[in-house]
């Protein structure tokens, strides 16, 4: 057979005019689309912020706009996850189009608070730490995409690594809870030096082996006994009552929880753990 000719049966290359268009799911898409807003808007507001600042004016209001915009992305993030599950309708372009909203929403806006805050007191190294973090949660938004078009978004429940979502809710709980803090003031004070640190700490959870909960198991569907509902509920009305802290310390502990749950959750002796199967979602 001349080598210059094709046989019938073989595959028809593919161009950009035979490529499928992908398909867009309305209300998923809706959420990641809140989810860059928030993001776009936090930047925006820490810009203003920068600005003022310059000009001697009084940033705190405008960073608390940064940080609730952040905080409202994390809500957008969970929300366009769980309406995809629910109606079967994940998609590899709402996978492409969620990390690309999550690294401006946790990656730049959270590295651009930090860095206005303080770490650009550092002059370089405030640079540096800053975009370490960044780049950290880049490489991981990449990485799972990768694994994901592979094996498929949905084989497991737990998180390997600290998710970047949850990094962000982090980095704004706790500056939510340090404006608290010097409510009055003029800038944050001594504490604002522990988030350099936090962040890089924060960049090193994002590639590690320890797990954490997904939760993709809860969804509208799912039932639970009368005293946990009641629990939940009042969580969530004392997290409203106290919104000045209470946010940092559900974040943290969802932290620490993936820290310690093999200590907490260790099993006898012999006993084998379950195994889990699949991909880990960044």
């Amino acid at each position: 057979m001349n080598p210059t000719h094709s046989s019938p049966h073989d595959p028809v290359p593919q161009t950009p005019e035979t490529l499928p268009e992908p398909k867009i799911y309305l209300l998923p898409n809706l959420m990641t689309a809140g989810n860059l807003f928030c993001g776009f808007a936090a930047t925006l507001r820490i810009l203003e912020g920068a600005l003022q600042r310059a000009d001697g004016l009084l940033a705190t209001e405008t960073f608390h706009h940064a940080i609730w915009f952040i905080l409202g992305a994390c809500i957008f993030d969970v929300l366009d996850g769980r309406l995809a599950r629910l109606g079967g309708r994940e998609s590899p372009f709402g996978r492409e189009f969620d990390s690309l909203a999550d690294i401006v929403s946790f990656g730049v806006a959270p590295a651009l608070l930090v860095f206005q805050i303080v770490l650009a007191e550092f002059d370089r190294l405030g640079w540096l730490v800053a975009f370490v973090y960044l780049a950290c949660g880049a490489l991981r938004l990449a990485r799972f995409n990768c694994i994901a078009a592979k094996d498929g978004p949905s084989a497991t429940k737990d998180f390997r690594g600290f998710p970047i979502p949850a990094a962000a809710g982090v980095i704004a709980s706790i500056t939510l809870m340090m404006l608290w803090f010097e409510e009055g003031q003029r800038q944050i004070g001594p504490w604002k030096y522990a988030l350099p640190g936090l962040m890089l700490f924060l960049s090193f959870l994002m590639f590690s082996k320890f797990r954490y909960p997904s939760f993709k198991s809860i969804n509208w569907r799912t039932k639970n006994s009368p005293p946990r509902f009641i629990l939940v509920a009042v969580l969530l009305l004392f997290t409203v009552l106290n919104w000045e802290w209470m946010p940092a310390v559900l974040f943290l502990g969802y932290l620490f929880f993936g820290l310690f749950r093999t200590r907490i959750f260790r099993r006898p002796h012999g006993e084998k753990a379950p195994s889990v199967a699949g991909i880990h979602k960044t």
